[in-house]
């Protein structure tokens, strides 16, 4: 194996354990016709069943990577739970030191 390879793959195994598997998810997209017995009908029968991609809501994030400013593609369930850390600009409600005359 190629050191290159291998260097590619450990980078992309460190990224996917920061900011977790981007890959969509895989399910079934079932297509039903008829009316439901509890709306007096004969029951509802399924006519056909599709793979389909449940795929991640990606956002372009910028991010602390290393003490460096990344811009990367996240998973917003990861932003909301509070395991990415975005890079701060500026702290809210605060005053620039240069700017104080």
């Amino acid at each position: 194996m190629s050191t290159l390879k291998k260097n590619k793959r450990l980078k992309r195994a460190k990224l996917t354990k920061l900011y977790g598997d981007r890959k969509p998810g895989r399910g079934n997209a079932k297509v039903e016709s008829g009316k439901p017995k509890y709306l007096g009908g004969n029951g509802r029968k399924t006519r056909s069943i599709t793979p389909r991609l449940f795929k991640r809501n990606l956002q372009t994030v910028r991010v602390m990577e290393d003490g460096a400013v990344v811009k990367r593609k996240v998973p917003v369930a990861l932003i909301r739970s509070g395991q990415i850390e975005k890079a701060v600009v500026r702290k809210a409600f605060s005053i620039d030191e240069h700017n104080v005359g």
